[in-house]
């Protein structure tokens, strides 16, 4: 195995948990750590992107899986605004219903411009050759197995993060009750 295969995997993973932990932390990232939004916003900023380069970040996205849960966004939003106005006028159910279901579906084709954004996303990040790379990592069986098992490994990350955190919120609070009673302060 050469040193530019032994990347493979490397890359591969590094998208995932990339993207796992943009998605993860969702607004609150946004809002804490505004300078690298940013620098973000920046480095995303409107560049034209030649079709193989957008064709080959779609084919490494739809490799990797790792935006299949994307694919709920719609009705998710459709169940809440149901649920929404549902509770604001119930006898009204049957028709907004009906109405969020037809909406739904009048919108389900701006779900291209989300797959847009994420092609340019990818395209921006990775050359062609590194996006080929992830493309073939992903059609060799542990590439395939990363990507089944992704959202799992993901979600028991951020939960094993969240513990993690937790547990050190808590000690914190006691060390630093601790010395400050130790200073002579009555908290």
């Amino acid at each position: 195995m050469t040193a530019h295969q032994s990347r493979r995997p490397t890359i591969a993973a590094a998208c995932i948990l990339a993207l796992a932990g943009a998605f993860a932390a969702g607004p609150a990232l946004a809002q804490s750590d505004a300078p690298a939004a940013g620098q973000a916003a920046a480095k995303d900023a409107p560049r034209t992107y030649s079709p193989e380069i957008l064709s080959l970040a779609q084919q490494a996205i739809d490799a990797s899986q790792s935006v299949a849960g994307f694919d709920e966004i719609l009705p998710r939003v459709a169940e809440q605004t149901k649920a929404l106005y549902v509770r604001s006028n119930p006898l009204l159910a049957s028709d907004i219903d009906a109405v969020t279901n037809e909406v739904a579906l009048s919108l389900a084709p701006q779900r291209r411009e989300l797959d847009r954004t994420l092609e340019e996303v990818w395209a921006n990040r990775f050359s062609a050759d590194e996006l080929k790379e992830i493309i073939a990592f992903y059609q060799s069986p542990v590439g395939k197995k990363l990507a089944q098992l992704s959202p799992e490994i993901v979600a028991l990350s951020i939960g094993a993060a969240k513990q993690w955190q937790d547990k050190i919120a808590t000690e914190m609070m006691t060390q630093v009750r601790i010395a400050l009673q130790k200073k002579g302060h009555k908290l």
